[in-house]
């Protein structure tokens, strides 16, 4: 037992301070003192801290490390006992406080001390559970020799001791777990045999799923560790020291020996409530709080840590505990009465007996609605599982491959928006969502997954002397890859300079071959009747070169500009708008033939589905534009595919006018008040196929409970009450989730096909290239297209409708393509997978 009291000077006045207790010397009590101090609570409080264990307190999660020798037990501690007296803390370390009179305010400890307090903190954290086995204890009430508990230091350096000793060669650890599997991996270290017992049906069933714990099982009994699921150990045989186990199979119900010299129990802990359930206080699975940390009605009581149940929920992991900590901290001291611990999104990252493990949330889908994205490959120890639900991730499991652990934990977090082709979240093929919160964001979370730039990396880079974002990007190649982090790359630029970041003109131009911006560029374009890539580049670029990058955004701006006179030139093209499919990652395609309004016939079913027998179709699939989707067509049979088909493109491959989403309207519905189908039926005739920016997706609604998902479009229309019909552009609810803006209420579905071709032509004309709606509307204001658009106050109505209308005029179903004659032989070969990487994702 140690007591330390801080010794201050004799004084004739009383300490004015109030006295303030805490129960718990672990890493919840400990880092709820530090924050205390942090927020001037040394000023406002004498402290006292009882500890069971006759140290400072150390870093638990460090155990395994000591355990394989990785670690001195000397360099795990984070707060050495001079830390207490430097701050004036009286520590009671080895001293057990056994009950709390909450009406005297004092508190009872073992070594016969009663102690008052005005604010008393309870962090008891947990106790290790030690199931019941027979033989497990001797006649005394002890544990048999060689078998461990795994919870403290002293645990710790009792297993390493015996498991040195020459006569030792072989151990059985009691629990799959994390922490099982953890001592498993640290006892094989020091030259012993080892078998891991866990009655569940797989291994960490409380972080994975039955798939990845499979691939976790194979990667561990690859190291020699055996592994035994489904059992329980019986008995611990031997009657003066451990000599083995007897395992009871819970299938067969039968039972068998292992021989061994130490039993390690490491089944699962419990929260330690011995004193609080004496003490009268209010405990169900563990000590009850609020979010203030408080316990019910005890003004001056609190509880943080492992011996915590908050909104039903008990936590076992770091993360929780500092927040619970902060909380308090804020309560205690009045830095913030306003603070509130509302739950925590727990999320682990670790290293279990050697393999990168991260799991958060759920370990797999439990609703219809869910998406689930999985990659698996059990040779090289590789799992990988997320769970998406309304566009966030709710679950993720990870095995063998951590390099996206850092974007998809922020993701999990914070609720992050999502790249829209989710296989970015496994792979890297794409980067972070561009709205995360950039100081938010830790200075290891990697920005461009491309090419594994992080925040800190960034950062770096600007106050070694970078002042362009341009020059950054160059010199990390940050936004180099995919580009999908551009806007993240430009948002942590500006964030690490303060705002001081030159301007770089190149950021204005249109494209990168080009240095003009879009107004110059058109104008320039007009004024010398440049109708194709090649002219432009010739009469534009610097020298006149070509730039491939530069490619497709001047084809789609040339043939919005030029319409039936635009002049193609194939090279222009980007694969995608050659073969009039979207390619897959494997270098195969998928076609959607188009269905207006989501309509379709018999007719049409059958050919689909005759087509999809005869090319062996590996998956035919509903898309969220109520489309069907052939995926896996080999390119060389595209051609084939189109002409079977018979139907028109559904346009889901390029950066054009896709889709109108519909409900059934009020001729089905008995909540409708518009014939919606009918309304997108006509709104997707009229415009299919237009170039645009960037893709395009439209939906009508014919009542306001939106089941048609209008409102996150980048056009909605919504009937309500009287016929009439509201028009929301600048929706989204893909990789980023916006509202849209109300541009107008009209009367009629004619002015709705008016109004949202209007606004169509005036974002092709005036948006960015690739820049969507959800961006462009916010840029311009909803204000300045009401104006423009609706009450044509600029008097640009007749002009941007007759613009629109020569696209439509010049519209062709690109499928009547069977091969161009200028590229013959195209459809020939597959493209081949190296160059799949460089291909943008849709």
């Amino acid at each position: 037992m140690t007591t330390l009291v801080n010794r201050a000077p004799r004084t004739k006045s009383v300490d004015p301070r109030r006295r303030l207790v805490v129960i718990g010397n672990g890493m919840a009590g400990a880092r709820a003192v530090e924050e205390i101090l942090a927020r001037g609570g040394g000023v406002q409080y004498r402290m006292t801290m009882f500890g069971d264990e006759p140290y400072g307190n150390y870093n638990r999660i460090m155990l395994s490390h000591v355990l394989s020798g990785e670690e001195d037990p000397g360099n795990i501690f984070l707060n050495s006992l001079a830390w207490y007296q430097e701050n004036g803390i009286t520590l009671h370390a080895g001293v057990r406080v056994e009950r709390i009179d909450r009406f005297a305010k004092l508190v009872f400890s073992d070594d016969g001390r009663a102690t008052p307090y005005d604010v008393l903190v309870i962090a008891t954290g947990s106790r290790p559970h030690l199931p019941q086995m027979d033989g497990m204890r001797t006649p005394g009430g002890r544990l048999l020799p060689g078998i461990f508990a795994f919870r403290t230091i002293d645990d710790t350096r009792t297993m390493v001791s015996h498991a040195r000793q020459d006569h030792h060669h072989r151990a059985v650890v009691i629990g799959g777990g994390l922490l099982g599997l953890e001592a498993a991996r640290g006892l094989q270290s020091h030259g012993i045999g080892v078998d891991v017992v866990h009655s569940g049906g797989h291994l960490m069933n409380a972080q994975l799923g039955p798939d990845g714990a499979a691939v976790l099982r194979r990667s561990v009994e690859a190291l020699g560790i055996r592994v035994h699921t489904r059992s329980r150990t019986a008995a611990v045989l031997g009657k003066d020291k451990v000599r083995g186990v007897r395992l009871r199979d819970r299938d067969r119900d039968t039972h068998r020996d292992i021989e061994c010299d130490m039993v390690v129990v490491a089944a699962g802990i419990r929260p330690n409530v011995e004193i609080a359930v004496t003490s009268g206080l209010p405990v169900e699975r563990a000590i009850v709080v609020d979010d203030s940390m408080r316990v019910p009605d005890e003004d001056e009581i609190y509880a943080v840590g492992e011996c915590v149940q908050h909104r039903g929920e008990v936590y076992g992991l770091v993360a929780p505990l500092w927040e619970q900590a902060a909380v308090l901290a804020d309560q205690v001291t009045g830095a913030n009465p306003k603070a509130a611990y509302l739950g925590t999104r727990t999320a682990t990252k670790l290293k279990v007996a050697g393999v990168d493990v991260a799991s958060m949330g759920l370990q797999a889908p439990e609703r219809d609605t869910d998406e689930h994205v999985l990659f698996s490959e059990p040779s090289r120890g590789v799992f990988k599982s997320i769970v998406i639900r309304d566009g966030k991730i709710v679950g993720a499991t990870l095995l063998g491959d951590s390099r996206k652990v850092a974007y998809l934990t922020q993701a999990f977090d914070r609720g992050l928006p999502l790249p829209e082709e989710r296989i970015a979240l496994l792979f890297d093929v794409g980067g972070p969502g561009e709205e995360a919160g950039v100081a938010e964001l830790d200075g290891g979370a990697q920005v461009c997954n491309c090419n594994g730039v992080s925040k800190q990396a960034l950062m770096d880079t600007v106050k070694g002397g970078c002042s362009t974002l341009a020059g950054v990007m160059d010199t990390t190649r940050a936004g180099k890859g995919c580009g999908s982090c551009k806007l993240l790359v430009r948002q942590v630029v500006e964030w690490a300079a303060d705002g001081a970041v030159e301007e770089d003109p190149a950021a204005r131009y249109y494209v990168p071959g080009i240095p003009l911006e879009k107004a110059e560029l058109m104008q320039a374009i007009r004024g010398q009747g440049l109708r194709s890539v090649s002219a432009v580049f010739a009469a534009l670029a610097p020298g006149g070169t070509e730039d491939a990058k530069s490619k497709m955004g001047l084809a789609s701006l040339l043939k919005m500009m030029w319409a039936a006179e635009y002049i193609d030139e194939r090279d222009a093209r980007f694969v995608n708008d050659r073969v009039h499919a979207n390619i897959q990652r494997d270098g195969t395609f998928s076609v959607v033939p188009q269905m207006k309004g989501g309509v379709t016939s018999p007719e049409q079913l059958r050919r689909i589905a005759d087509v999809a027998d005869k090319y062996k179709v590996p998956l035919v699939k509903l898309t969220g534009g109520q489309r069907i989707d052939l995926l896996g067509i080999r390119k060389e049979d595209l051609p084939k595919v189109w002409a079977d088909l018979d139907m028109p493109s559904g346009y889901a491959y390029g950066k054009s006018f896709r889709t109108v989403k519909t409900c059934v309207g009020q001729e089905f519905c008995r909540f409708g008040t518009g014939d919606s189908t009918k309304l997108g039926v006509e709104i997707e005739s009229k415009f299919q196929g237009i170039e645009s920016p960037a893709k395009l997706k439209l939906a009508v609604s014919g009542c306001p409970r939106n089941c048609a998902e209008s409102l996150v479009k980048d056009v909605g229309v919504v009937a309500v009450e009287g016929g009439r019909w509201e028009i929301y552009v600048g929706g989204a609810a893909g990789a980023h989730i916006r509202k849209g803006d109300l541009l107008a209420t009209v009367d009629d579905p004619e002015t709705v096909k008016l109004l949202a071709g209007r606004f169509m032509q005036y974002y092709r004309e005036h948006a960015n290239w690739l820049e969507r709606t959800y961006t462009f509307v916010p840029r311009v204001g909803i204000g300045h297209l009401r104006s423009v658009i609706v009450e044509d106050s600029e008097g640009l109505g007749a002009e941007l409708d007759a613009a629109m209308q020569r696209s439509i005029e010049s519209y062709v179903d690109p499928w009547t393509e069977r091969d161009d004659p200028f590229t013959p032989g195209q459809f020939r070969t597959s493209l081949p997978l190296e160059v799949l990487p460089q291909v943008p994702v849709r």
